[in-house]
Order: C-alpha cells, then sequence, then structure tokens
C-alpha cells in the first residue's frame, strides 16, 4: 500500500530534504527510520524539496510498504524514532498512483521578520533578524504587484532547471504582530529560492530602497540581478499542501 505522511520539522540541524552525499537530511533521517521501524528498504517521495535551514509544518512524504501495521498507526510508532526535530503529523493510506510531485496542488509558505533594535534569542532559528524599521505598508504594496500569473525568472535562482518560470500566487500578505513581519504566500509551485528572494525584495521596498511600483519592472526585466537579495533560510516555514486531481 502507499502511505502519505504529514512531517513537520525544524530545519535548522538538516541539509535540507533532499538526500545530500555529504549531510544529514530530513529524507535520509526518515528513509533509516521508516525501514528500520517496518523492516524493509524504505524511500520516501518528498512534494516539496525544501533548502537547508528551512522549517515545516506539513511537508508531504509517501512511500510503498508491505507492512501490515495499519496506515494511521504509522506515524505513533515513527515518531518513537525520529528526532526530536522531526514529527509526523499524520499518516494514511492513499491510491497507488498518487504522486505528491505530480497532482496540482497549492502550497503556502510563511517568511518570518524579526523586527526590532536587538535580536531576541528565542527567536533566532525561526525569524530573520532584520534590525532598520520596516514599513509594512510599503511592503504591502509591492506585494500585491506579484499576486496572479507572471514569468518570474527575476526571483529564482540563476541555477535553476526548469521548462518554464511561469507561476501563479494566489495571494501574498504582510501583516505584523508585535516586533514580527509575516510574509504569508499561497501559489500554484515555487521556483529555486523564489519565495526567498521575494521576501529580500519586500524587505528592500519596506526599508525604502525601492519603490512599490518598481516590482513591475522587476517581473518585467526577467533577471534575477533586478530583484534582491535572497533572504536567509532561518526565516522561511512551509504551512502546507493542498492537493487537487492530477
Amino acid at each position: 500500500m502507499r502511505i502519505s505522511l504529514s512531517v513537520a520539522y525544524e530545519g535548522t540541524n538538516y541539509h535540507g530534504w533532499q538526500i545530500q552525499p555529504n549531510g544529514i537530511t530530513i529524507e535520509s533521517v526518515l528513509n533509516q527510520a521508516l525501514s528500520d521501524l517496518l523492516g524493509e528498504k524504505i524511500e520516501v517521495i518528498g512534494a516539496s524539496r525544501t533548502d537547508a535551514g528551512v522549517h515545516s509544518m506539513g511537508n508531504i512524504a509517501v512511500f510503498d510498504t508491505d507492512t501490515r501495521i495499519p496506515a494511521e498507526k504509522i506515524s505513533y510508532a515513527l515518531n518513537q524514532r525520529l528526532p526530536q526535530d522531526i514529527v509526523v503529523q499524520e499518516s494514511k493510506e492513499v491510491p497507488a498512483d498518487f504522486h505528491p510531485r505530480h497532482c496540482n496542488s497549492r502550497k503556502t509558505y510563511e517568511y518570518r521578520i524579526l523586527n526590532r533594535r536587538f535580536q531576541n534569542p528565542l527567536r533566532r532559528r525561526d525569524t530573520y533578524f532584520y534590525y532598520y524599521a520596516l514599513d509594512v505598508e510599503q511592503m504591502r504594496k509591492a506585494a500585491q504587484v506579484l499576486v496572479g500569473e507572471h514569468d518570474f525568472k527575476s526571483f529564482c535562482s540563476i541555477h535553476t532547471c526548469v521548462e518554464t518560470t511561469v507561476r501563479t500566487i494566489y495571494s501574498l500578505d504582510v501583516e505584523k504582530e508585535g516586533d514580527v513581519i509575516c510574509i504569508r504566500i499561497c501559489g500554484s509551485g515555487f521556483l529555486y529560492h523564489m519565495v526567498r528572494i521575494i521576501a529580500g525584495t519586500l524587505v528592500q521596498a519596506g526599508s525604502g530602497m525601492i519603490a512599490p511600483g518598481q516590482m513591475k519592472e522587476i517581473l518585467e526585466k526577467k533577471d534575477r540581478s533586478a530583484a534582491g537579495p535572497t533572504a536567509p533560510a532561518c526565516g522561511l516555514t512551509m504551512m502546507g499542501i493542498e492537493f487537487g486531481g492530477r
């Protein structure tokens, strides 16, 4: 049977999701724990290959198994074998042909910025500390330019290898609570480093380095050098994925 896992993790201590030759990853830890638990070689397929240091509240992974353990019980047994910074939130059986990267989906990420005079040591792992005051309203205006279907070539790494850089952003909100600014973005899919580059560019808008109206020009240039810096990985969390049809 094919099992789907919803996996939450604090990514600070990992070299991202995907297996790497010289580093511990979320995928490698899951594969080992599942193989030990089920007594068979397990290799999970992840919905999103998050980068080193990026966190998740609900990345999706699937795997095939011959186990007799009920699907919904696997999460309980697996969590006993996982480190404390990786927790399976749910396990369930899915159709044998379900593939998390071949389905239409809506992915939601949050990028959090700690905007205050001094760092808060309790938030150093899940926020990007930014000293200079940011104008949230200017960030909101800049963000709205990116909503919809666009060519996001300016907002992805130069190392991105894809057939098309056109993506759809369904919503892009900027809110502030206390001294934390949260950029919440929902889209059909994201390019390599796309969310972090958007965050870095919105920080420029909030600090007055660029005007909100310049976001349209940045899109039109289709040039990575036109956009802002790639914001640090620590501020980014995958919040969840909703699946549609294939």
